[in-house]
């Protein structure tokens, strides 16, 4: 199967309002798809199914899965092509502006009157045009080779596409990994770059919460934290710190529950930031800044080919591996709109034309795609 038949055994199965996810890791090639039978939804409820998850923003509300067992597994190398980029123009938004640096400014007022240190502020933007979202699929993989890509459809829920930086939780074994990212600065050819306190001590809230946040689980020991550095996502830069540790299998619900929402999508402390987005944000973040990706998928590893003793270098070890990413970079796709999510972190030094701006270029990885 090459990519383009991979992609029409995918639109057939769209056309018949089934469910379907495509999608790719970061930094590889193969591009993997799971076409489920029947449009029945079914949730995770203890973190054992094995599948893909997408989840809700809204942690009250349950993940999706589709599970393994019942999909069609498909599979293909990636394969490049040329992308076109042309400048779009879009309509003013200066209402949307107007609302969303009002919203910023009456958090900040908030945050210096509170306990809140860091709450994020998020919106949608709304483009009207036709629609086509493999071709949107396709040039995301060609463009943000170090992101999560993925295309992911429900009938009875709807479709969305993203390219994501950020992963909630990598596990494999008994070994767990994440990650702390916050700051944002445009890129501009290098990452070798200066970072304001401001994002440096944002960046800092992130990584102690979840350090704190893990060590509360007594099924995870050993936690391991790197020094913060700068990584590429698309046309903007993240500081990121590495955190790593070791767990025991049934602690996996708990770790998961203890990271959703990262502080980097809803802020510190956790339940009034949390709180306060549910009540002034006044709109329905639905799967934005959510979760998706496998959970608890089979991985096989050969053993080293350069072993001399063939028998030994022929084993194949099986671990049960956890990759799920953050819901970030992305949008809601219908038949003659789009719907693009975008958001920034707030603290009491934030300055609200400047978070407007931040949210514009960070639209702008999904609207380079259109």
């Amino acid at each position: 199967m090459n990519f383009d038949s991979f992609l029409e055994k995918v639109k057939e199965h769209h056309s018949l309002q089934l469910p379907f996810v495509m999608y790719r890791h970061p930094g590889e090639k193969l591009v993997k798809g799971q076409l489920q039978p029947n449009n029945i939804i079914e949730y995770i409820s203890d973190f054992q199914e094995k599948g893909f998850v997408f989840a809700p923003f809204n942690s009250q509300k349950r993940a999706i899965v589709f599970s393994y067992a019942s999909a069609e597994a498909i599979s293909v190398e990636q394969e490049s092509f040329k992308v076109n980029l042309k400048k779009r123009e879009y309509k003013k938004e200066q209402q949307e502006q107007d609302r969303y640096e009002n919203l910023i400014n009456k958090t900040i007022d908030t945050i210096k009157a509170s306990g809140l240190e860091k709450v994020v502020i998020s919106r949608k933007k709304e483009i009207e045009l036709k629609t086509e979202p493999f071709l949107y699929f396709k040039r995301l993989l060609e463009l943000y080779p170090e992101a999560m890509v993925y295309c992911w459809y429900h009938p009875l829920v709807g479709m969305w596409i993203g390219a994501t930086p950020e992963t909630l939780v990598k596990t494999e074994g008994r070994r767990l990994k994440t990650m702390a990212l916050a700051g944002t600065q445009v890129f501009n050819n290098t990452k070798e770059v200066s970072w304001k306190e401001k994002e440096k001590e944002e960046q800092a809230i992130v990584t102690r919460a979840i350090v704190d946040g893990l060590s509360q689980i007594t099924e995870v020991s050993n936690l391991q934290v790197g020094e913060p550095h700068t990584i590429r996502a698309g046309n903007v830069l993240h500081l990121k710190t590495n955190v790593s540790a070791t767990y025991e299998a049934d602690g996996l619900k708990k770790i998961i529950k203890k990271l959703h929402p990262t502080p980097a999508v809803c802020g510190l402390p956790y339940e009034i930031a949390y709180d306060y987005i549910l009540t002034k944000e006044n709109y329905d973040r639905s799967y934005y800044t959510g979760y998706l990706g496998e959970l608890n998928f089979q991985h096989t590893k050969n053993r080293n080919p350069r072993r001399r003793n063939i028998e030994n270098s022929a084993y194949q070890s099986v671990s049960k591996q956890t990759n799920l990413y953050v819901n970030l970079r992305c949008m809601q796709v219908s038949d003659n709109r789009l719907e693009v999510y975008v958001g920034g972190g707030i603290t009491k030094d934030s300055q609200p034309k400047s978070e407007w701006e931040e949210t514009q270029r960070k639209a702008e990885t999904m609207q380079q795609v259109l």
